[in-house]
């Protein structure tokens, strides 16, 4: 896939990410939500909530999944310390590594932006609160794609061992595939949490991979 490609691919995602918040922000808003909350797409969001409801059992072991992208970017984090220590200049870090530093610098303002400007709030109030939390686009689905993909992409060129190489990228599709799964099956977001974080996700690892690529 050429580079043009994966920046235009990335836009489509980007603006069908924006479609999506206007859906959720302005079609078919109901009070649905726990102690009066609203949400958009409120028929279906409604009916694939009380379908799934909230599994704390299935919410937890997503957490625990969640740490894998946590371990990942701290991993990465330091390769690209050490090369910077070693090279005594950014501009000889490996491209791929500059890149995967800028996407989680953007993954965490993200992550800080959607917790003040809040679009949803969960379909349940979660054990020990009192009150509903913020849960559009569902951030840990958000942070292990990313991440995840984002590893996948770039063991192409940082792990040398082919065997090693396919492991590692079979790991991190498997904690990205089962991370989504688990959060969606726990019940804590509402549908359109989960697919607008996918849109998200893909926007970001087209940018990433076009960026990354020499």
């Amino acid at each position: 896939m050429t580079k043009k490609c994966k920046w235009m691919l990335c836009g489509v995602f980007a603006v069908l990410f924006f479609v999506s918040v206007v859906l959720v922000t302005c079609v078919d808003v109901a009070d649905v939500g726990p102690q009066g909350t609203e949400v958009g797409m409120s028929t279906v969001n409604k009916a694939v909530a009380d379908a799934i409801g909230f599994n704390e059992t299935i919410y937890k072991v997503s957490d625990i999944l969640g740490y894998m992208s946590i371990v990942t970017v701290v991993a990465y984090a330091a390769d690209g310390l050490i090369q910077l220590i070693k090279c005594k200049s950014l501009l000889k870090v490996d491209r791929e590594v500059i890149a995967l530093g800028v996407l989680y610098l953007i993954i965490f303002i993200l992550y800080v932006a959607f917790e003040f400007v809040v679009v949803n709030y969960r379909p349940v109030i979660m054990p020990g609160e009192t009150a509903p939390e913020a849960s559009f686009p569902s951030s840990h689905t958000l942070m292990t794609c990313v991440v995840m993909a984002g590893a996948v992409l770039a063991a192409k060129s940082q792990i040398a061992s082919k065997k090693l190489r396919t492991v590692v990228q079979v790991a991190c599709v498997a904690v990205m595939v089962l991370t989504v799964v688990f959060r969606f099956m726990s019940g804590v977001h509402w549908f359109t949490d989960i697919v607008s974080s996918l849109l998200l996700s893909a926007a970001l690892v087209f940018a990433y991979s076009a960026a990354a690529e020499k």
